[in-house]
C-alpha cells in the first residue's frame, strides 16, 4: 500500500520537476535568442563605425598630402 502511494508521489514529483526544467530551458532559450539579436546589432554598428572611420581617415589623408605638396611647391618656386 504504501509502495503504491510513494510511486504515486515520486511520479508526480518527477513530472513537476521535468516541467519545471522545462520551463527554464525554454527561458534560457528566450534570453539566449536576445542575446544573439543584441550581438548581431553590435557588430552591425561596429562594421558602421568603422567604415565612417575609414572614410574620415581617408579624407585627413587626403588634406594633409595635398598640404604638403602645396608646401613643398611653395618652397620650390620661392
Amino acid at each position: 500500500m504504501y509502495s503504491k502511494i510513494w510511486r504515486t508521489v515520486v511520479k508526480s514529483s518527477l513530472e513537476e520537476r521535468d516541467a519545471r526544467i522545462e520551463g527554464i530551458l525554454e527561458q534560457m532559450d528566450k534570453r539566449l535568442n536576445h542575446m544573439e539579436s543584441e550581438i548581431r546589432d553590435l557588430r552591425i554598428d561596429m562594421r558602421d563605425l568603422r567604415k565612417d572611420l575609414n572614410n574620415r581617415f581617408h579624407w585627413l589623408l587626403g588634406i594633409q598630402i595635398s598640404m604638403w605638396v602645396t608646401i613643398i611647391l611653395a618652397i620650390i618656386f620661392k
